[in-house]
């Protein structure tokens, strides 16, 4: 297992890299009421997950990116990013990075023109090729367990050795460690460490709980 390595002080422009390795799992969560925001940054900071991807999938996700990238030691970025539109405005936001759960061409091109860290979402070999192409070698795998789950991860190092995955989709504290065995997977995304019933219940020790226990799963071979 290796060192999971803290982003250097002096990147201004951090990667989507540097990013992944600050932890083996990227929190994701929809935010649906602000005042959850903050206290669930701090919740999932303290409990050793500084990495939080904010899904596009709620009024106040713009808000909640906002407030979070005010929290200490939290690294925001947006997820569920569909159109080009939506990268200028996640950055407006303060968002660190971006994720989507496929790509474009127009979306890709934004992410460049805009300078924002930007990880497209893949499920198969001719997408991955295809990001490649584009000089993309970290990307989120998704919907990991619907695609093929951790089979297809596996399959995938052989012809792409170079390549770097983050499954998401379906993962959960039972299964996460396995994706995190293989040697081409640098972290997962999951919204298990964040559940919408405790977010509700504003039940911090609940989430500190369980950001302890993803943190402890440590990254595989990198």
């Amino acid at each position: 297992m290796s060192d999971l390595l803290p982003l250097p002080p002096s990147e201004r422009k951090p990667t989507i890299e540097s990013i992944c390795r600050l932890s083996p799992v990227i929190a994701v969560v929809t935010i649906r009421e602000l005042k959850s925001a903050c206290w669930l940054a701090e919740a999932l900071v303290a409990g050793g997950l500084p990495v939080v991807e904010v899904t596009l999938r709620s009024p106040e996700a713009l808000d909640a990116i906002r407030a979070m990238s005010a929290v200490e030691g939290v690294v925001v970025g947006a997820g569920t990013i569909v159109s080009p539109g939506q990268v200028e405005a996640v950055l407006d936001a303060g968002a660190t990075f971006g994720v989507s759960p496929g790509s474009t061409p127009a979306i890709l091109d934004a992410c460049d023109a805009n300078g924002l860290p930007f990880m497209p979402g893949v499920a198969t070999s001719t997408e991955v090729l295809a990001m490649q192409s584009r000089g993309h070698r970290i990307l989120k795998f998704f919907p990991a367990e619907s695609a093929g789950g951790r089979t297809m991860v596996k399959a995938f190092h052989a012809p792409f050795p170079d390549i770097r995955f983050c499954p998401t989709g379906g993962l959960t504290e039972s299964n996460t460690p396995h994706y995190l065995e293989l040697p081409n997977v640098i972290c997962t995304g999951g919204s298990w460490v964040a559940p919408e019933p405790l977010v509700r219940a504003r039940d911090r020790d609940g989430i500190v709980r369980l950001a302890r226990m993803a943190r402890e799963l440590g990254n595989g071979p990198q």
